[in-house]
């Protein structure tokens, strides 16, 4: 049940046999369709199409293409068709240099008139960029995107201009050229997005992945793209396909807000989200940036018993693993780890327990010996190579924290424990070298680098 976040089933290239797409479509079980407007006359036809079909919204805007088309008269119908409930953005506008089809004053203005409609309608913006970066970015700060939100779709930039993006508030949208042999950059961009802000589409009529090239596009393509998104990830496409469905509901807001979770499944692994309360504050955790985590919304309103984990962790032996984590530090309720780890062993299972490494301080004791025999692979927020680094990115709300997590990781390994010391790979932040000859040489555990801005 894939999403798409950006096709065009309203462009003439369908007229023809739009109903036998549709049926294809259908088949392939999506539930998640922008058609975006990129005049008025397909803006008018994305508008009857999200009305005839419910798994349909609409996207109403002037392309950059178009922008000198962009005058008074055709904003204010703009602006009526917005009002219209199934449309849920504004776009696609933006700017692109490589055809340069209106004057690029033209397209500078139509961007800024299409941001102001969307701030008056709070709704976000679709956000069409070809060769055109910096001058793009460069307005949408000066215009406070962070005001609407939006996607820079068909996203073609590198790392570093998807960070860029990022700190925008976007969403960032891949299409079909993601598979293309000669797409290694754009697939290192890939990798780089963190999954609450990760969207796919298929810009059909174009772009078609690499399998269907030279051929027209369809959503019912999508799934190559997400095949592909789901190798170059390492997850699943389930996973990928929950992300996107999560995202689009989100940034759009065409669904209500989830339950929190108790148990989330990523990969074949199962993480059970132990508690929302944490003794470090690091300014880089999931949490304080957004609810989910690989499309699962881990904000829970209230700590899960044992009873709970239990009931909905069903068999463990379906799965690789039983991680304990979530959003919060899961040591701060050992007794409930020991219960469900108890019944995890006892069925055949495997456990980890993902902790930054405070449990002996906040039990007063050295807690490890109770864990040998329950906890099969221990993995540690090590993070830094000194406590001044660790204190200024984790915060920590106990005392002397940094030299906790070194006793912890000596302790888990005397008790005999599999232990693997991680750090997050901050930019400017961390040595992850220092951090690697720490783990491995120094406290004799393994070690593992964990990508900035991505968890699970």
């Amino acid at each position: 049940m894939p999403a798409d976040s950006h096709c065009h089933l309203n462009d003439p290239a369908f007229d023809e046999d739009l109903e036998e797409v549709i049926s294809r479509i259908k088949e392939e079980g999506m539930d998640y369709l922008l058609n975006v407007g990129y005049d008025l006359q397909t803006s008018r036809k994305a508008v009857e199409l999200a009305e005839r079909y419910d798994t349909m919204y609409a996207s109403v805007g002037v392309h950059p293409h178009n922008a000198s088309q962009l005058n008074d008269n055709a904003l204010a119908e703009l602006g009526k068709l917005a009002d219209h409930p199934r449309v849920v953005a504004i776009g696609e506008t933006g700017l692109d240099y490589y055809r340069d089809r209106s004057p690029r004053e033209d397209q500078v203005m139509a961007l800024r008139a299409h941001m102001e409609l969307a701030k008056k309608l709070k709704k976000p913006l679709i956000i069409h960029c070809r060769d055109a970066m910096e001058d793009c970015l460069k307005i949408l700060e000066d215009e406070d995107l962070k005001k609407t939100g939006g996607v820079m779709h068909c996203f073609a930039g590198a790392p570093d201009d998807a960070r860029r993006c990022l700190k925008l508030g976007m969403y960032i949208s891949f299409a079909g050229n993601v598979t293309y042999p000669k797409a290694g950059a754009l697939r290192e961009s890939l990798k780089a997005v963190p999954g609450h802000r990760l969207l796919l589409e298929t810009d059909s009529p174009y772009l078609a992945p690499q399998k269907k090239r030279g051929r027209r596009n369809s959503p019912a393509f999508l799934k190559y793209v997400v095949d592909k998104a789901a190798e170059v990830r390492g997850v699943t496409r389930e996973d990928i396909e929950r992300i996107t469905v999560t995202n689009f509901k989100t940034l759009f807001k065409t669904g209500g807000v989830e339950k929190g979770e108790v148990a989330y499944k990523i990969r074949n692994s199962l993480y059970l989200n132990v508690t929302k309360e944490c003794t470090n504050e690091c300014y880089f955790c999931a949490r304080f940036h957004s609810d989910t985590v690989q499309g699962h919304n881990l904000r829970i309103s209230s700590d899960p018993t044992a009873e709970e984990m239990i009931e909905a962790m069903g068999d463990p032996s379906r799965y690789d693993e039983i991680v304990f984590c979530g959003f919060g530090e899961p040591a701060l309720r050992l007794d409930a780890i020991m219960q469900v780890a108890r019944v995890v062993k006892e069925k055949g299972g495997r456990t980890r327990l993902n902790t930054n490494g405070h449990a002996n301080q906040i039990a007063g004791k050295d807690v490890t010996p109770q864990l040998a025999g329950l906890i099969d692979i221990v993995s540690v927020s090590l993070n830094t190579a000194d406590a001044a680094t660790y204190n200024e990115i984790c915060s920590p709300l106990i005392p002397d924290a940094y030299q906790a997590v070194i006793d912890f990781i000596k302790s888990a390994k005397a008790s005999g424990l599999s232990v693997t010391a991680t750090a997050v790979d901050i930019p400017g932040k961390v040595n992850a070298e220092d951090v690697r000859r720490l783990a491995e040489d120094e406290l004799g555990v393994g070690f593992r680098l964990r990508s900035y801005n991505l968890v699970g």
